[in-house]
């Protein structure tokens, strides 16, 4: 009995793809609108996509544009192409302010950029567009029922931020490039300051310059371990009971060592 039944799936299949095939070559663009709803409905997207496709520039301007526009967004962002989904929905937000659907569309323009923040490894263009796009509905909708999830993404895409930005330092610091190390570190403390990584940029900022003062050039060493030591005060000052303290201290006495030999040269 399988085997009928799969020739009779099968045939209604072609017979389905035959009448789907000749309607997106026909001009009958009402037929198209009604199938293009109903295979949206139906949650068949890529085949209401190619119909709406056709008919989206017929009706702008019309009372049917408002519905097929939103469902049109919506339509890339169930298909996942969330860089249409984010612009599509953003057009329609903008096109009808006054829209029953313009909160709902706003949340799904902005999510569309979310999705499309890469790993914090990557370039993090996406996820600044994603964070303006979030905070800026944030500010308009301050009532949403969304509201809740939108900030847990802004809050979601912050801390990559700051992975990424920590990172970028410590790997300055791994290559030897402490100058720059100081600076990534420097730039993180101002940029972040609520960062769960925070006492690790400072202790960093402390490492890359103890290690600049003792691989530089003679007549450059004291005033760096001076200023390396600076950078200890202001660890020890935030994060003096932190499970960094120990090697801290342990690069402090180091620190202290060499100054108290350079002085004992001096005399």
């Amino acid at each position: 009995m399988k085997k009928p039944l799969l020739i009779v799936f099968a045939a209604l299949a072609l017979v389905s793809c035959s009448e789907y095939q000749k309607l997106l070559r026909s001009d009958d663009v009402q037929r198209k609108y009604s199938v293009a709803d109903s295979l949206y409905k139906e949650g068949k997207y890529k085949k209401a996509l190619g119909l709406m496709e056709q008919i989206v520039p017929v009706y702008r301007g019309k009372p049917q544009a408002e519905p097929l526009m939103f469902r049109y967004s919506n339509t890339f962002y169930n298909l996942e192409d969330y860089y249409l989904a984010g612009y599509q929905f953003e057009r329609f937000a903008t096109s009808y302010p006054k829209s029953d659907s313009v909160e709902i569309a706003s949340y799904r323009s902005a999510k569309s950029y979310y999705e499309l923040s890469p790993r914090f490894s990557l370039d993090q263009k996406d996820t600044y567009t994603a964070l303006e796009k979030l905070q800026s509905f944030v500010d308009r909708f301050p009532n949403s029922t969304y509201r809740v999830e939108a900030n847990s993404m802004v809050n979601e895409l912050k801390e990559k931020l700051e992975l990424k930005d920590i990172s970028t330092a410590k790997q300055y610091l791994r290559i030897s490039d402490y100058k720059a190390a100081i600076g990534a570190f420097e730039n993180f403390i101002l940029d972040h300051p609520g960062s769960q990584y925070r006492q690790d940029a400072y202790y960093g900022r402390f490492e890359s310059a103890y290690l600049l003062a003792i691989n530089s050039v003679p007549r450059l060493v004291e005033e760096r371990l001076i200023e390396s030591k600076k950078y200890y005060e202001s660890f020890n000052k935030y994060y003096g009971a932190s499970e960094l303290k120990a090697d801290a201290d342990e690069i402090l006495s180091d620190v202290e060592k060499r100054l108290l030999e350079k002085q004992t040269e001096i005399n």
